[in-house]
């Protein structure tokens, strides 16, 4: 603002917000090339070579002493990339861990071994923040962004231990639309371009794993379409050396039948037949394979065409991989034991005479087990300012319960201490993603959180109160799109997590094109609907410094009490729709109502609910948009996934592959075969 000139370096065409500079400054556009000495020596030589423009300055300048500011446009990997992380068996000593405790993935990332939760089980935890945000636009809010700008305000600035548990990103929206999920700007977990692709393979374990278990449904099909009982148990239980023995997973599959017999010569036909018949219903089959790819013609397939499959054809799909109940496991299992109990209960279909089919009954829990076993390390990163991040799991919170692990909160608090902080981040809006944490992570953690973290945006407040769907532009009606926006959409995602108990500090994340006019009224209207505190957060442009603000309110309210409590006992799906989503009632197509009855006469109605639901709105209809109230929530199908521990209904149309738009962001990755420099990637 004290600017007499402004040179943009490598900004393109981009307009400079008016909020930045005086309105007689001079703006100066150079080549993103040119060094910031030389775009300084170019800009003053283009001031005295043309007469028209000096006098903008001399006429009050008269002795020539001009201030003139440089800007530099600076993409998120660019600022990632100038920090160099620091080595991560320095980092693990830094927080506490033993060298035998971290498997190293390279310089900069490590598995951590789970046998740290037994060391330090005797050690408190410390406070535990969930950042969660208001419905947000199709281009997010910045709850990464918060999250990580936080924990590096508490560690970096308040010198208080804190922790960043964040969920890995998929490469669907990575090369969709969205883009990676590092965080951004000065928020970031570093390096991105590793934390956004591949990480140390936890989503291709998943894939694999996911994708075992489809193969083997379709191989089991086949085998016993076209064997008689007696082939298949030879081989189902070979002899060999002359020896013939059951597994350990077909015994388990024996004890479920009833059948305590452990020598195979002793089964009786009957015995026999029922061991080696899953006799699964095509028709009924619920699992499906998976691809870590926004891939929208795989949603509808048939497979069993060849002729090798004798006629074995029939209707399946594919899911994004983040979809897949094994990642469900991955984030809501608390040990390796745990987990392998979990993916053998996992439910894959139902036999011709109404029975529930595992992937034990299958026989391939436990390789998918031994797929799943590094993956179940949480992964260990840093962030730009050198704070300690967990990264795994990484559900969708639409699609999913869209949380990162158990584990990894489990063990960063044992890490902070008693003073210290974990913060974790739900997915997408509090009505999908909070309500999910807390009637499903917490109940399967055990762990209440003391904070919650709600992240607004005034681009998306002027949406929610009427304004264009996303909108960078300034918009000068405070009224309509703030008092509106924040009166619907920010009140009820407050409400919403005062129904389990718990306070709310709203962060409202600065982006360049807000005026001081209108942070200051989204943060008194946010006040003034039931938060604790609310402060504008300016983590992207100025790291932890940025977030102190936010920090200090966060510490507070966490010496408030919280009476945490879980949203319902009975009545799930009509609890959920009408307190948390605002409608009247909902509705059951009549498969939900059959699932419904199918899913309790398994004995799984006690489970919680997972709700496949868009996140643009509090309704199931995306442009609805504010507090949407007066309608009929739709449920379209239920599925059950057992082994995760939860039931989720399919709302209005969501679908569990996502598409690629017109022009993805693929367009702009690329890779230089020279420096091995990865272009594009956000």
């Amino acid at each position: 603002m004290q600017a007499d000139a402004v040179v943009l370096l490598g900004a393109g065409n981009m307009e400079v917000p008016p909020t930045w500079i005086r309105p007689e400054a001079l703006i100066i556009h150079c080549e993103p090339a040119l060094k910031p000495g030389v775009a300084t020596c170019v800009a003053f030589d283009l001031i005295n070579k043309q007469p028209h423009l000096s006098f903008l300055f001399w006429k009050t300048k008269s002795d020539h002493n001009y201030m003139l500011c440089c800007v530099f446009w600076v993409s998120d990997i660019e600022i990632s990339r100038a920090q160099t992380p620091k080595p991560v068996d320095q980092l693990a000593e830094e927080i506490g861990l033993l060298p035998e405790e971290l498997e190293a993935y390279g310089r900069n990332k490590a598995k951590v071994q789970l046998s740290l939760l037994d060391r330090l089980h005797s050690q408190p935890d410390g406070n535990y923040v969930l950042v969660a945000g208001i419905t947000p636009t199709p281009l997010g809010e910045g709850k990464s962004t918060v999250t990580i700008g936080l924990v590096q305000a508490l560690s970096a600035h308040l010198k208080l231990n804190s922790f960043a548990c964040l969920r890995q990103p998929s490469q669907g929206p990575t090369f969709g639309v969205k883009g990676g999920a590092a965080g951004g700007g000065y928020a970031q977990v570093i390096p991105m371009e590793e934390f956004n692709l591949h990480l140390t393979g936890d989503i291709h374990a998943i894939t694999a794993a996911n994708n075992l278990v489809a193969a083997a449904i379709d191989a089991r099909m086949l085998h016993e379409a076209t064997q008689s009982d007696k082939a298949l148990f030879n081989r189902l239980v070979p002899t060999v050396n002359g020896v013939r023995t059951f597994s350990p997973i077909q015994i388990s599959r024996l004890r479920r039948l009833g059948i305590s017999k452990t020598e195979p010569t002793s089964l009786t036909p009957q015995e026999v037949s029922a061991f080696v018949r899953l006799d699964l219903d095509p028709s009924k089959i619920t699992w499906q394979r998976v691809l870590d790819t926004n891939d929208r013609f795989l949603r509808k397939i048939t497979v069993g065409q060849a002729s090798t499959e004798k006629g074995q054809i029939r209707e399946t799909g594919f899911d994004i991989a983040v979809a897949s109940e094994i990642m469900a496991i991955l984030a809501l299992s608390d040990s390796l034991k745990d987990m392998k109990d979990r993916l053998a209960h996992m439910v894959v279909g139902t036999s011709r005479s109404g029975g529930p089919v595992t992937a034990e009954d299958l026989g391939v829990s436990g390789a998918v087990a031994v797929l799943m076993k590094d993956a179940i390390k949480p992964t260990l990163m840093q962030t730009l300012e050198g704070t300690p991040v967990f990264v795994h799991a990484g559900p969708f919170a639409n699609i999913a319960h869209g949380n990162s692990s158990v584990l990894a909160d489990k063990l960063a608090l044992k890490l902070v201490g008693r003073d210290g902080f974990v913060v974790t981040e739900a997915g997408f809006g509090a009505d999908i993603g909070m309500e999910k944490f807390f009637n499903i992570k917490c109940r399967a953690s055990g762990l209440r959180p003391n904070v919650v973290v709600l992240v607004a945006t005034v681009r998306a407040l002027k949406m929610h109160g009427g304004g264009p769907n996303v909108s960078l532009a300034h918009q000068k009606n405070i009224v309509l799109f703030y008092l509106c926006g924040c009166h619907s959409n920010l009140k009820k995602q407050i409400q919403i997590a005062h129904l389990f108990g718990v306070p709310v500090v709203v962060a409202l994340n600065v982006f360049k094109t807000d005026t001081r006019a209108e942070i200051d009224l989204v943060c008194q209207i946010a006040k003034t609907c039931g938060a604790s505190d609310a402060v504008p957060c300016h983590h992207w442009s100025q790291g932890g410094r940025g977030c102190l603000e936010l920090a200090q309110a966060v510490k507070e309210a966490t010496r408030r009490p919280s009476n945490f409590q879980f949203l319902y006992p009975t009545e799930k799906i009509r609890t959920i729709a009408q307190k948390v989503y605002g409608a009247n009632d909902m509705e059951l197509s009549p498969e939900a109502k059959s699932k419904i009855d199918y899913y309790n006469q398994q004995g799984y109605g006690s489970l919680p609910i997972c709700m496949a639901k868009t996140h643009l709105s509090l309704s199931h209809m995306a442009d609805k948009k504010g507090a949407p109230t007066g309608f009929i929530l739709p449920i379209r199908d239920i599925r059950a996934s057992v082994g995760a521990g939860f039931i989720y209904p399919l709302v209005g149309t969501m679908s569990t592959m996502p598409g690629l738009p017109t022009r993805p962001c693929f367009y702009d990755i690329d890779l230089d075969p020279d420096t091995e420099e990865i272009t594009g990637l956000f």
